[in-house]
């Protein structure tokens, strides 16, 4: 009775867990939507939903806390709770920055871009697609998939460099860009930071699998 009750809040933890990552995911594809269509109304709905992003955060530590306190899981169920208590914080994170870059939009929709989002649509892609792969990740638990993830991320910084220079030339040519342009700048640093959780959920994945922590 108490393993199959063990078993039970088990599978709700992982249930819970992919849950927010796609509540996380739809963030961030919302929120480049914004961005890019100058959608204030979406920027504004993003915002006021991270406080359910941070309250799923709140449940599933609470879950994690209470198997940990009454099954005492040991080895390798252990470390996989433990992991679960590491991704759901990189989760939340993506998700502030999420509400962070769509604050900026709120003001950002209202001017002319100095600049074309190319760069920043395809970091959008690309971290979109990090942490689509590193939850289905965690729920095949494939180490593979999970390296695949800390590969990309390389992408992802060579996108955020690209972006960052242009802009800087952006602001060379007319001085009257600066304040867009370091506005972009900050968002820009968003997206490469999502790719970072994305591949903190990765390594953590990784490690509740082999018990190795990987570092990128």
């Amino acid at each position: 009775m108490v393993r199959t009750k063990f078993a039970e809040q088990l599978e709700r933890l992982h249930d819970e867990l992919i849950a927010m990552g796609k509540v996380v995911e739809v963030a961030i594809h919302d929120t480049t939507k914004a961005l890019i269509g100058k959608d204030i109304a979406l920027a504004n709905k993003i915002i006021a939903n991270d406080d359910e992003i941070d309250a799923m955060e709140k449940e599933i530590e609470r879950l994690c806390l209470e198997i940990i306190l009454r099954q005492q899981p040991v080895a390798g169920d252990l470390r996989w709770v433990s992991s679960v208590l590491k991704i759901i914080t990189d989760l939340e994170r993506i998700g502030d920055h999420a509400s962070d870059i769509s604050e900026m939009t709120t003001f950002l929709a209202k001017q002319k871009y100095l600049c074309d989002l190319t760069l920043i649509s395809r970091m959008s892609e690309e971290t979109i697609k990090m942490l689509n792969k590193s939850i289905n990740a965690f729920i095949k638990k494939d180490i593979q998939l999970a390296n695949e993830v800390i590969a990309a991320d390389d992408i992802v910084d060579d996108l955020f460099l690209k972006m960052k220079n242009e802009l800087i030339e952006a602001m060379k040519k007319d001085s009257s860009n600066a304040t867009q342009a370091m506005d972009f700048m900050m968002i820009t640093k968003y997206f490469e930071r999502v790719g970072d959780h994305a591949t903190n959920i990765a390594e953590w994945i990784v490690f509740s699998v082999t018990g190795v922590r990987k570092e990128n």
